[in-house]
C-alpha cells in the first residue's frame, strides 16, 4: 500500500470524515484526494466509507484499516518537504511592439501618434 493513500484516508477520518476539510488540510485537489480513496478501496478490495447524503461513516473494513494505516504512517520515515518555488518570475512579452500585418487590399497600416 502507498503510504501516501494511507495519510489520505487518515486526513478523510480525522477531519470527521469530511473530504473537502481534509483536502484542504492536506492541500490537494478535492478530485484527487477522491481519487485516492478510490484507488485505496480497490487496492483493499472493500468499500472504507459508507457514502450518504447525511455524510460519510466508517465500515468495519474502514476502522480496521485505520488501525494498521495509523501504525504504517507512525513506523513509515517523515515525507520530504515540498521544494521552494525558484526566484523570480516568468517573462512577459512587450506590447506595442512591431509592424502590424499587411492584408492584401486594405491600406497600409500608418503609424498612429502616441498619446500622453
Amino acid at each position: 500500500m502507498d503510504i501516501t493513500l494511507l495519510r489520505r484516508f487518515v486526513a478523510v477520518v480525522d477531519a470527521g470524515n469530511h473530504v473537502p476539510r481534509a483536502a484542504a488540510a492536506l492541500d490537494v485537489p478535492l478530485p484527487a484526494l477522491y481519487s485516492s480513496i478510490e484507488k485505496l478501496e480497490d487496492e483493499i478490495g472493500h468499500p472504507l466509507f459508507t457514502r450518504a447524503k447525511a455524510g460519510w461513516t466508517l465500515t468495519p473494513a474502514g476502522i480496521l484499516l485505520l488501525e494498521e494505516a495509523s501504525h504504517r504512517i507512525a513506523s513509515a520515515p517523515a515525507a520530504p518537504a515540498k521544494p521552494a518555488a525558484p526566484a523570480g518570475g516568468k517573462a512577459k512579452a512587450a506590447k506595442g511592439k512591431g509592424r502590424a500585418p499587411v492584408v492584401k487590399g486594405q491600406p497600409k497600416p500608418y503609424k498612429k501618434r502616441q498619446g500622453r
